[in-house]
């Protein structure tokens, strides 16, 4: 049942440690199929080494297993309330790369510094609220999950495809899971970046919106003019 998308979902697990992204097994990949409604995502605590499309687990959108002989990730319970509230989403990544995970330890949001950022996100990334102690004790990846959607009240989820989840780390997407897994990977690299211009000059302003503008629609706005067509 819906091999097509396990075996997305493992090539997009896989790349997560092609990328460097992710060591031992942290880190998952999910997609979705919008008719049935099943989501397919990395078993927990499985190596990446020892991922096959076999092993990777079929769930529904109130996280029953509907094929799979293993556990699903940890934090499916988090992807799947992402799934029910960004309605144009096809695939969800979470690392805990290094300098994302530090924006996100930090419980700062990520300045826009310049265009590199400017290409792939509308707009500073966006951290969570702390979750408080009653947050934690009950249902903690699941309002891991509603922490992301009421952070993106003030903002939209299409335009800025990534979050900092606060003392936790990083979660992005796309309509693809492999596209969620290019997002991540930019995400770390422009993290990076942030981080390292923030050192040089700490009084660094974000750029400026005409700049901003110019760099994001020229990729994804109505007369994207990048690449081939």
């Amino acid at each position: 049942m819906l091999e097509y998308l396990k075996a997305a979902v493992c090539d997009a697990n896989i790349e997560l440690q092609r990328r460097r992204l992710v060591i031992y097994s942290w880190g998952n990949v999910s997609g979705i199929d919008r008719k049935s409604g099943l989501v397919a995502i990395k078993p927990s605590g499985i190596s990446y080494d020892e991922l096959t499309p076999e092993k990777i687990v079929l769930v529904d959108l109130q996280g029953n297993v509907m094929e799979g002989g293993l556990s699903p990730s940890s934090d499916t319970q988090t992807h799947l309330e992402l799934y029910r509230n960004f309605s144009e989403i096809g695939g969800v990544c979470h690392t805990h790369s290094t300098n994302a995970t530090a924006w996100a330890q930090a419980c700062k949001p990520m300045p826009c510094l310049g265009t590199t950022h400017a290409d792939y996100f509308y707009g500073a990334i966006p951290v969570t609220e702390t979750m408080s102690s009653e947050s934690v004790g009950d249902d903690y990846e699941l309002n891991t999950g509603k922490s992301i959607v009421t952070a993106f009240r003030a903002a939209d989820y299409r335009l800025i495809p990534a979050v900092l989840v606060a003392n936790h780390g990083p979660f992005t997407w796309g309509d693809t899971p492999a596209r969620a897994v290019e997002i991540a990977a930019v995400l770390e690299q422009v993290s990076e970046l942030a981080l390292k211009s923030a050192i040089i000059n700490p009084k660094l302003e974000p750029v400026s919106p005409c700049l901003l503008d110019r760099h994001f629609l020229r990729k994804h706005g109505e007369c994207a003019y990048y690449g081939q067509k």
